[in-house]
Order: structure tokens, then sequence, then C-alpha cells
């Protein structure tokens, strides 16, 4: 394999991790709305919070599986195994939690209180699960590029 190819999926969790706080960010604003004078309201829905939180939703979630998919696969060509540890386990959780939280946008959709909570608490879990899957990920990295320059 070539040598360049071990850091896409690093690169690729890193940009996902940005795209996660976004949203959360989206997320955050578009709950905002409900809270809000009529005025101020008036003034934040042209702004598309909500919609635009949906949609980098449906991208977080393609892109954590293709990203998980992507990280087996180069464990796997470089190590001709998976590697079971906690960077794996994490990671199989974060996605396991992704869907989950995808799986609720129809909930959201007809405003039920149980689903927001949820997708906010779920979404929370992920996050810290995935900001400590990013550090670890580090130390992973480190390995490849110390290999990657060791005297053949």
């Amino acid at each position: 394999m070539p040598f360049a190819l071990n850091f896409v999926h690093p690169v690729l969790m890193w940009v996902l991790l940005g795209l996660m706080l976004y949203s959360g960010y989206l997320g955050f604003k578009a709950s905002q709305i409900r809270k809000v004078s009529p005025e101020e309201r008036k003034a934040m829905v042209p702004l598309r919070y909500g919609p635009r939180h949906a949609q980098l939703g449906a991208v977080i979630l393609g892109l954590t599986l293709l990203g998980a998919a992507g990280g087996l696969g180069a464990t796997v060509l470089k190590n001709g195994k998976l590697i079971l540890g906690p960077h794996l386990f994490a990671g199989l959780a974060v996605v396991v939690l992704v869907i989950a939280t995808a799986s609720l946008g129809p909930s959201l959709q007809k405003g039920k209180d149980w689903a927001r909570s949820l997708h906010i608490t779920l979404n929370g879990l992920v996050l810290v699960l995935f900001g400590w899957q990013a550090f670890t990920g580090i130390a992973i990295v480190q390995k490849l590029l110390d290999a990657g320059t060791a005297p053949a």
C-alpha cells in the first residue's frame, strides 16, 4: 500500500470532527429559534439553521461510514489483520451512535421532544468518543510516520 494512503483515514476523520462540531453549532442555533422573540425569529429563519443542520447530518453519516470502512481497510492492507484495541472499539461505537442518531430524523421532524433529547445525548457521546479517538489516532499516525522514516 502506498505510504500516503495511510493518511487518508486520519485526515478524513479530523475533517469529520470539524463537521460534527459545526453541525452541533447549527443544531444549537436551530434550537434557539424556538426560544426567541418573534422579531428575532424573523431574522433567524432565513439563515436556515435547521435545514443546514439536517443536510450536514446526512453528509456526516456518509463520511462516518466511509471513514470507518476506509480505516478498517487500510489497517487490514497494512497489517494483514485488524488490530483489536480501544481505537477500533471506540470507532465502531461512534459508527453505531451516528447511525442511531440519524435514525431519529423522522421523529425530530415531527417535533418529538424525546427524540430531540436523545439526539442531543447521543451526539454528545459521539463527540466525546470521537474526540478521544482523534487524539489516540495521533499516536497511531506517529507510529506510521516513525516506521516510514526508519532506515530499511
